[in-house]
């Protein structure tokens, strides 16, 4: 086909098939691929991807196709790179997001390397964004068309190299009318449910994972103010995020809120909810999608995690892996390994992952 052969990153849902689709009907020579994930023993069926299930629904999605499938194992891998990221970040106080981590290490790297081995040229997902080229020829990130479904934030680590060889055909369309193309093509996943939860926590609460993996951050120590006054203990960094009322398990006055985790010394800090106002944040391991800063100091919107609304902000560049975000009005829950995202307008400039909140007195 003149189009040329791309490898569709498949997981048995609506999104990566009807991109499967919608590929095969633009004159693509089109394979599919799917990720064998590591779960825990016993738990692979109750995995959100890579389930026998799911396995199943994307052979039979390309079969309906008539395209190539096959099964990639990146299980030692995703459990080196992502689930391991996932417990250091907890034991060292943060709150990680393994999406990203995934994204960067394991789709456009692993996956991405294997596929361009079996033939393939570039690889699609199904995700709600949009790529265009720039006047100068570089590669632009774009939010997908469904506000509610964009999922530019999660595509932030991604690099020229990796954007340059990648497809996203659904993210000219809203989630409603994706199913519709399934529908229209016959797709036996057109009414597969959405899973929101992380694919190797099969449904259970991440404090349990947590417990089981790294039973060493299960360990209590004291809930202070700010001032240091002891109010409490905890029962272990993990179990708690920043902004979180309930559980605390504190005797007060005044609701208090976790402020802050001090890994280090394994203490919770709580405070009021003025306390949870911060002006700014520092961050570290910055990706620049262009592969360079539009300047020095810049002004954008930020977005402080996925479904975070966006905030004006100043950004600072302090080093080609380090950047500070200054806010006016200042910002609610901003959390240690998080991901803070700079965009301008509809485009994702890059973003890196939160070190530390700044607060008033700080400045």
């Amino acid at each position: 086909m003149a189009n040329g052969i791309v490898a569709v990153a498949m997981s048995g849902g609506v999104d990566s098939s009807v991109a499967a689709a919608l590929l095969v009907e633009q004159g693509y020579t089109v394979f599919g691929v799917m990720l064998r994930l590591w779960s825990e023993p016993g738990k692979r069926d109750s995995n959100r991807c890579c389930t026998p299930d799911a396995m199943a629904q994307a052979r039979r999605v390309a079969a309906k196709l008539k395209i190539p499938f096959y099964p990639i194992n990146a299980q030692d891998v995703f459990r080196q790179e992502v689930v391991q990221h996932f417990l250091d970040g907890y034991a060292a106080g943060n709150t990680p997001n393994p999406c990203l981590v995934c994204n960067r290490f394991i789709r456009w790297d692993y996956m991405l390397r294997h596929a361009q081995v079996m033939g393939a040229e570039r690889m699609a997902t199904g995700h709600y964004a949009r790529l265009r080229i720039a006047n100068n020829g570089l590669v632009e990130l774009i939010k997908g068309i469904d506000e509610n479904k964009d999922q530019s934030y999660v595509l932030s680590v991604l690099d020229q190299a990796q954007l340059s060889r990648t497809l996203l055909p659904i993210g000219e369309y809203t989630k409603p009318q994706v199913r519709e193309l399934a529908r229209k093509h016959g797709l036996p996943v057109a009414e597969r449910q959405d899973s929101q939860d992380l694919c190797f926590l099969a449904g259970q609460d991440y404090r349990e994972f947590l417990t089981r993996h790294m039973p060493e951050i299960v360990k209590p120590g004291k809930i202070i103010t700010g001032d240091g006054r002891v109010v409490g203990e905890h029962r272990g960094l993990g179990f708690y995020t920043i902004g979180q009322r309930k559980g605390l398990g504190i005797a007060s006055s005044k609701p208090l809120y976790v402020i802050e985790k001090r890994g280090d010394e394994n203490l919770l800090v709580v405070g009021e909810e003025g306390d949870l106002r911060f002006y700014g944040l520092t961050a570290t391991h910055v990706n620049w999608v262009a592969g360079f800063p539009p300047a020095a100091r810049f002004n954008g919107e930020i977005k402080i995690r996925y479904k975070a609304h966006l905030a004006l902000g100043e950004v600072i560049v302090l080093s080609e892996d380090r950047i500070e975000i200054r806010f006016d009005p200042p910002l609610r829950d901003i959390t240690p390994g998080q991901r803070a995202v700079i965009y301008q307008g509809e485009q994702v400039l890059g973003g890196g992952t939160i070190e530390r909140a700044i607060s008033k007195c700080a400045e």
